[in-house]
């Protein structure tokens, strides 16, 4: 029994077009990976700078708070002693006033 021999014109235009058909599959995966990492890129390269500013104006502004509470509370005064009074025991027993024993 014989088999047909191929020529090499055909195993060569097989396998190009398997490379190619490889190609068109896989090219929207991998541009959409390097599409990611750019985007991520760019936003990295926006959010860093700008996180810095956030982090100075925020530091200023707890800055400049303290020092105006500081200074307000400087200068009032309290109302002056307090009386607060002395606590009382109360007895046990029975009674609306007393504490269930």
């Amino acid at each position: 029994m014989t088999t047909p021999r191929s020529s090499g014109k055909s195993v060569m235009s097989m396998g190009l077009f398997a490379v190619a058909a490889c190609a068109v599959c896989c090219v929207g995966p991998l541009l959409a990976v390097l599409g990611g990492i750019g985007a991520a890129s760019v936003i990295g390269a926006i959010w860093i700078p700008a996180l810095a500013v956030v982090a100075v104006l925020a530091a200023s502004a707890a800055v400049w708070v303290h020092r105006r509470r500081k200074r307000t509370s400087a200068c009032q005064t309290g109302p002056g002693p307090v009386d607060v009074g002395m606590p009382t025991r109360v007895p046990h027993g029975p009674g609306p006033d007393r504490l269930p024993q």
